[in-house]
């Protein structure tokens, strides 16, 4: 495959040992790279009884087939290991400028095994390969290690770098990998996975090129889709006050109805996905007070998190690696009341609602505050918002008490004790120790009168998205093979994708009745397996999940394949490839000990019982039900999950994992 390598690292930490290892072209043909790849190694690889802490496990840095291409939005990287909190598959994804970085060092992936003795950082540049002592590193908070390593490399142009912070280093499940200036690949506790071998960092300072089967082709494709952005952010010039009033008409609307993807092009650019917080409270989507409450209970959000406070802090935009949306932004904190934090990136839709309405908090500095917090400590805000969400409810309910929480007064909206507990799962003390490892572990310790608050799906703290507006999140929440994740795909992001366009099986979106659209159906099981195999299309190329929510007539990922690669094969082709590194994940599972339909949402977040206001007001699903569709579409067992073996023989799976 052209636009690839053909090699990987294989780091082993034990034996200080680094080989370069070609990898077979059937791989990249039906697996692409990046997730493709790395479900390839890793299931063949890990051994199923590895402790995710321990040896065995391997972490692994994948690129992905489109980065470096001129692919437009095709700069993410992520991290692939057996997961510390769900015992199965984990990943975490991430931007900037490390995807690239990566394959300039003539790979394509970088996977580690093994423990070190001492804590050690990974460099590699065109010549070199080899461990480095990272002891005076060990300790720093993400953005000062980075900074140091920045000098300490003694390169000209600065290397890419992706570390741990402390958190990382103190094993704290719910942690993640940082890179410029705290950005955070941040799901299925990759952090822990890469503190437990001891790694502070992996240094990148390569400037091997990357080729591309038709420049010219994709050239004109990145600047098709650039200036369709450019005219499209006039859109972006409304108040973010308008959103609120729109997902407050959504939500009251008896139906809901498929947008067109080109309407998300403006917002993305000049608020990025902030904007997302005054619509979700207002149309049902925002889950508030610990996934119980509704809109009524923050009345005071659409104006406390208007977007354009952000917006009026801004310092300087900025894109990841190829991305012409540019939806990040540095803002500035001086002036704070709390910290001395000068700057901050801007904070995504995810932090601003678990930090603010999920735990009734109206103070929008202290979400600031904690965002930069949360990013020095390489600490998944996620994870970290739900865990506290359920620590409050315990709290309110006498299930902790004073003593328990050194002191600490746990109520719904108290920022400052919230920044204190905060501050205590980054340091693990006290309190915070038991909170640092996810809602699951906190509720083992407190007892199981507290699970009811514990808001996990296997393990995993889901995204701030509500399953109760939408049954395909749903199915996602328990059918990922890393479990939680919002950004698999949803009815709303299927609508704005329109992959019926590229996918003749896909069925198209239309007005469905809300109702209606909550009871399980064969429709959404075919919408909700094309949303899965598309994503890890995505996962495959290194793209963004950006580029799908402005639709595949604007963001062109199978004509950026198609370039690339020479290949010339149509969507339907492309999705199998998804379908296979799905299958391989869930394969995954299985080898594992998880069962794909063993997962469960948590009764709240199914609506049992019921919320009594709001735009989800009555409104109860039944996923494991809407989950039997699914399976049967993907080709696996509807009792258990697991993928059928002429369903892999089909794919041609088996085969490959002979290679």
């Amino acid at each position: 495959m052209k636009s690839c390598m053909g090699y990987i690292a294989e780091v082993d930490l034990t034996l200080g040992k680094i080989e370069k290892t070609e990898i077979p072209k059937q791989i990249y043909d039906q697996l692409l790279s990046g997730k493709g790849l790395g479900a390839w190694y890793l299931y063949k690889n890990i051994p199923a009884d590895a402790d995710p802490l321990g040896p065995d496990n391997i972490l692994g840095f994948v690129s992905g087939a489109l980065t470096g291409t001129n692919a437009p939005i095709c700069g993410r990287w992520s991290i692939v290991t057996k997961s510390p909190l769900t015992g199965g598959w984990g990943d975490a994804n991430c931007g900037g400028n490390f995807s690239p970085a990566i394959k300039r060092c003539g790979v394509d992936a970088i996977f580690i095994k093994g423990v070190s003795k001492k804590p050690v950082y990974l460099f590699m540049d065109d010549d070199t390969c080899e461990l480095r002592d990272a002891s005076e590193y060990w300790g720093l908070d993400a953005i000062e290690a980075e900074e140091r390593l920045f000098v300490d490399a003694g390169k000209v142009k600065k290397p890419s770098v992706a570390l741990i912070g402390p958190a990382g280093e103190q094993l704290s499940l719910i942690s993640g990998v940082c890179n410029e200036g705290g950005r955070i690949a941040a799901r299925s506790g990759v952090g822990a996975v890469m503190g437990s071998k001891r790694l502070k960092a992996v240094v990148l300072a390569g400037s091997q090129k990357i080729a591309c089967h038709d420049k010219k082709a994709m050239n004109e494709l990145s600047k098709e889709l650039a200036k369709r952005i450019k005219k499209a952010y006039p859109a972006g010039i409304m108040k973010g006050s308008t959103y609120g009033i729109l997902g407050a008409a959504m939500g009251a609307l008896p139906a809901s109805m498929p947008l067109d993807g080109s309407m998300n092009m403006g917002p993305l650019s000049k608020w990025g996905s902030s904007v997302n917080t005054v619509l979700a409270i207002k149309k049902g989507d925002g889950p508030i007070k610990n996934w119980g409450g509704t809109p009524r209970d923050v009345k005071w959000a659409t104006k406390n998190y208007n977007p354009d406070r952000l917006f009026e802090r801004e310092l300087n935009k900025y894109s990841c690696y190829s991305c012409s949306l540019g939806c990040g932004a540095v803002i500035n904190l001086k002036g704070l009341a709390y910290g001395n934090f000068e700057h901050t990136h801007k904070p995504e839709y995810e932090t601003i609602q678990g930090f603010g309405p999920l735990l009734l908090n109206r103070n929008l500095e202290s979400v600031l505050y904690l965002n930069e917090l949360l990013n020095r400590a390489g600490m998944d805000t996620i994870s970290a918002a739900n865990s506290v969400a359920y620590a409050i409810e315990c709290y309110e309910n006498g299930l902790i008490d004073d003593s328990q929480t050194n002191g600490l007064k746990l109520n719904w909206g108290a920022h400052e004790d919230i920044i204190k507990l905060v501050e205590k799962m980054i340091a693990r003390e006290g309190i915070g120790d038991k909170l640092a490892d996810g809602v699951k572990k906190a509720a083992e310790y407190f007892g199981a009168a507290t699970e009811k608050f514990a808001m996990h799906v296997g393990g995993q703290e889901p995204g701030f998205h509500e399953p109760r507006l939408d049954l395909q999140l749903g199915v996602h929440f328990i059918t990922e093979p890393s479990p939680g994740k919002h950004t698999i795909g949803s009815g709303g992001d299927y609508g704005n994708m329109a992959l019926w366009d590229v996918c003749t099986w896909a069925p198209v979106a239309k007005v469905e009745n809300k109702k209606a659209a909550r009871k399980p159906n064969e429709g959404c099981g075919k919408a909700s397996a094309a949303s899965a195999y598309y994503a890890m299309l995505i996962d495959g190329a290194g793209g963004c999940y950006y580029g799908k929510l402005i639709g595949t007539n604007n963001w062109k990922l199978i004509s950026y394949l198609n370039a690339a690669t020479g290949w010339g094969k149509s969507g339907d082709e492309y999705m199998e490839i998804g379908k296979r590194i799905q299958m391989l994940r869930l394969m995954f599972n299985v080898k594992h000990g998880v069962l794909p339909a063993s997962l469960e949402l948590p009764k709240r977040i199914e609506g049992r019982p019921p919320l009594k206001d709001g735009p989800n007001k009555g409104a109860t699903i039944d996923p494991n039900e809407q989950a039997k569709y699914h399976w049967k579409e993907l080709g696996c067992d509807v009792a258990t999950g697991a993928p059928l073996n002429e369903t892999l023989e089909a794919l041609g799976i088996n085969e490959l994992l002979e290679l």
